[in-house]
């Protein structure tokens, strides 16, 4: 084992543990009306105890147990975390503990159908989110989760690169928020009233830290205080200043004034765009895909939700699915064995990544999708999904917590 190795996926599991609470929670929270706030934050505060427990019990083996044949699913070997101790594991870890890097991993989780909770904001119950989150997990991520890095999983068999989840945590969650928030349908009086954010201070704070936190995201994804966790590090940091500035500045040319959340929300992009590839790209790639992932996803917030008329709220597919997506694919084109020679060379550099690539940005949001579908229906059936119109009127605060975020002194 090494002790610096150990430390730094330790601090770097501190730092992807801030990224869902406060980082997501703020973000989330300042964007969606006053009376709604606190769902959202009890939301992410709760799946953080729920997926943490439920990684323990059973889902890291599933994802990453001994693969149980075709490369689909992990058996229950290490359930309970039986077999998971202080000693490194060599399939996925050579030089720090199984335990390390199996706490890790469980941020990973978590975060992940946390994401999806800005498509649905303001209109699911509680109970509904608690199962649909806990079968979502089990079935969707944790699948995808071993076919692209598990042991024997068959998209690393394939040789599809995706440094720290692109498709695992960013198109999974990105494409199932557009299937729950086409099913939901819109909320009440949707394009007839205004729906501004309560609190875009909260929203730039919890933007601040999931740029903070994802240096542990990307660069604690190479499981070493290494040079590869030196390139992920700047490749994270260079992506997102160019999709930060990129997203202000066609703001400023379509409407005449950048904002602070077409910043704070272009930095997201470039965030989720360069996950797959932080590992395998250099810095000047970097910032190619940091400034066309800004373009991409601001078509589709800007353009294509307002003419189809979906209602994702808080742009989760706009953001973490056609960010992932495009992320992947710029993995096949700008990936080189200089940067990292456990790699593959993309288009660009005379390679063949690009196809792996594909048939990953292919696969992954069909099974997200039509399982997300599968258990929408299945859970909507047992307790329905979403509020009574009454309780989406009073807001998710009062009817669902019983609780307001703000009083008002008489």
């Amino acid at each position: 084992m090494n002790t610096g190795d150990t430390a730094w996926v330790l601090i770097s599991t501190v730092l992807v543990f801030a990224m869902t609470i406060p980082g997501l929670a703020f973000f989330y929270g300042g964007l969606v009306r006053r009376k709604n706030v606190l769902s959202i934050l009890m939301q992410c505060f709760i799946v953080m105890c729920v997926i943490s427990l439920q990684w323990v019990l059973f889902g890291y083996s599933l994802s990453f147990g001994p693969d149980t044949g075709a490369g689909i699913i992990g058996g229950l070997q290490w359930a309970g975390l039986k077999s998971v101790g202080g000693q490194p594991n060599g399939d996925y870890a050579a030089t720090i503990p199984h335990m390390v890097f199996m706490i890790f991993q469980a941020m990973f989780a978590v975060i992940t159908p946390a994401l999806i909770i800005g498509a649905f904001a303001e209109r699911m119950k509680f109970s509904a989110f608690l199962v649909f989150t806990l079968l979502w997990t089990t079935l969707v991520y944790d699948p995808l989760a071993h076919w692209v890095w598990g042991t024997g999983g068959w998209m690393r068999n394939l040789g599809g690169l995706d440094f720290a989840g692109g498709i695992v945590v960013h198109v999974s969650s990105g494409v199932s928020a557009l299937v729950l928030c086409v099913l939901l349908g819109r909320r009440l009086n949707y394009r007839k009233s205004p729906f501004r954010p309560h609190n875009l201070p909260f929203t730039v704070l919890g933007g601040a830290l999931l740029w903070f936190g994802w240096f542990g995201f990307n660069a604690g994804s190479a499981l070493g205080a290494n040079e590869l966790a030196a390139n992920a590090f700047v490749t994270t940091h260079i992506a997102t200043a160019a999709a930060g500035l990129t997203w202000a500045l066609i703001e400023w040319q379509q409407h005449g004034a950048p904002t602070v959340l077409g910043a704070t929300t272009g930095a997201v992009a470039g965030l989720v765009a360069i996950t797959p590839a932080c590992g395998f790209v250099n810095p000047m790639n970097a910032i190619f895909i940091g400034i066309l992932v800004a373009v991409f996803c601001y078509l589709a917030v800007a353009v294509v939700k307002a003419k189809l008329g979906y209602d994702d709220a808080l742009d989760a597919f706009g953001v973490h699915g056609v960010g992932g997506i495009w992320g992947t694919i710029a993995t096949g084109l700008f990936a080189e064995k200089a940067v990292n020679a456990a790699g593959a060379d993309g288009l660009f550099f005379g390679g063949g990544q690009l196809w792996p690539q594909l048939i990953m940005v292919g696969v992954a949001p069909l099974f997200a999708g039509v399982m997300t579908w599968i258990l929408f229906k299945v859970v909507d059936a047992w307790i329905g999904m979403r509020v009574p119109e009454k309780d989406e009127t009073i807001g998710l605060d009062l009817t669902q917590q019983s609780e307001a975020a703000y009083t008002v002194i008489e």
